[in-house]
């Protein structure tokens, strides 16, 4: 296939952008994250680091499926998204951009992976990858039909359907090759705890948080399994953040106190533990596979307890309405008391952080990621 003059030029750049970054990354994995934001910085253009994102989840990477579904956990109405494009709700549970629209951009996509039940999940829109993530959604699948939303497993169908829509598309090779380069995010498991075990007296009478915990990784273990076997070979796995710092948890947890709740904090990490030694398994029993943990307790937690430092004025309370409860269906054009500043809030609304706060995250993240995309 003859190619243009400009074509080849900018085949060249990505294939010595990518060199360049995966010679820097063996010596010093901080550089190489360095480059790839001095040149999302400096605005050049190159070819995205991989072909597409694929994503599966809960309300931390939602990015509008369920805009489509009969839930109260939604986020397609104001103050929601009044810092994003256009200054319009999409359906993230955030002022602005979530974690993964920043590291989207800083790997060089200029438009994000549409949600899969959305319009504009059609057509060449399917080449640069989809996003499957449903608010309210866990490891544990009775935790979406609690509340409407796509479980794991229904995800993970959807996949194959945009598969075969991808295909189509593309052509059966390059859909190939798409699917084996591209970029997997899974970020869920706090709904499962939040608004499912610590609410559930079934589960929580029946399982201890241990026992729970177990559950969850084993499902993850599974998920990830049959991800491979559809042709995912780099994924990236997000912990779970300190759930005891949640202005939400604080609030219905927290006994009266004002810090973070450290019973929750400690569940977090104990399955922060066996997931990681789960990821640990899975890289040694799956052939060419590149999975990495994305740690945002560290990151959220510094954030939580020392807002200050951070450049940020408040983390004990969100953004919308009082900051104690809101979110979903609470956080509303009507919610008393929204601040009119976002970027001095560690927490959007009172699960979610603000996008100020999401850059933080991301560039911790797109550090723990840099093997992935190298």
């Amino acid at each position: 296939m003859l190619r243009s003059g400009s074509e080849r030029v900018q085949l060249l750049n990505n294939y010595l952008t990518k060199m360049v970054i995966k010679k820097i990354s063996l010596e010093s994995p901080w550089a190489a994250v360095l480059v790839l934001l001095c040149l999302n910085l400096l605005g050049v253009k190159s070819q995205p680091l991989v072909p597409a994102i694929i994503t599966f989840g809960d309300s931390t990477v939602d990015v509008g499926n369920n805009n489509y579904l009969p839930t109260v956990f939604k986020a397609d109405f104001p103050p929601y998204g009044r810092d994003f494009k256009n200054h319009q709700p999409t359906g993230r549970f955030c002022n602005g951009k979530l974690a993964t629209d920043i590291i989207a951009e800083t790997l060089g996509f200029t438009n994000f992976p549409p949600a899969y039940l959305s319009p504009q999940a059609s057509g060449k829109n399917l080449l640069i990858g989809a996003n499957f993530a449903s608010a309210a959604s866990g490891y544990y699948d009775n935790t979406a039909i609690l509340y409407h939303a796509i479980p794991l497993t229904q995800q993970l169908q959807y996949y194959k359907e945009y598969q075969s829509k991808l295909a189509n598309v593309a052509g059966s090779s390059k859909a190939s090759s798409i699917l084996s380069e591209a970029l997997y995010i899974v970020s869920t498991g706090s709904g499962d705890y939040v608004q499912n075990y610590y609410i559930n007296p079934y589960l929580n009478k029946v399982y201890t948080p241990d026992q729970f915990s177990s559950i969850l990784v084993s499902s993850f273990s599974n998920f990830v399994t049959d991800l491979y076997k559809l042709g995912a070979r780099r994924i990236g796995v997000t912990s779970l953040p300190p759930l005891g710092c949640l202005p939400e948890a604080i609030t219905l947890f927290g006994q009266g106190s004002s810090g973070c709740v450290a019973r929750l904090n400690s569940d977090a990490q104990g399955f922060n533990k066996k997931i990681n030694a789960a990821v640990s398994s899975l890289s040694k029993n799956l052939p060419k596979l590149k999975i990495a943990i994305f740690d945002i307790y560290k990151p959220l937690y510094d954030l939580s307890t020392a807002p200050s430092k951070n450049g940020f004025f408040e983390a004990r309370r969100s953004c919308c309405g009082t900051g104690t409860v809101e979110t979903a269906v609470l956080c509303n054009p009507k919610s008393v008391g929204t601040c009119p500043n976002a970027t001095a809030y560690v927490y959007w609304d009172s699960v979610h952080p603000s996008e100020a706060a999401n850059q933080v995250i991301a560039n911790s993240l797109i550090f723990a990621g840099i093997s992935l995309v190298t």
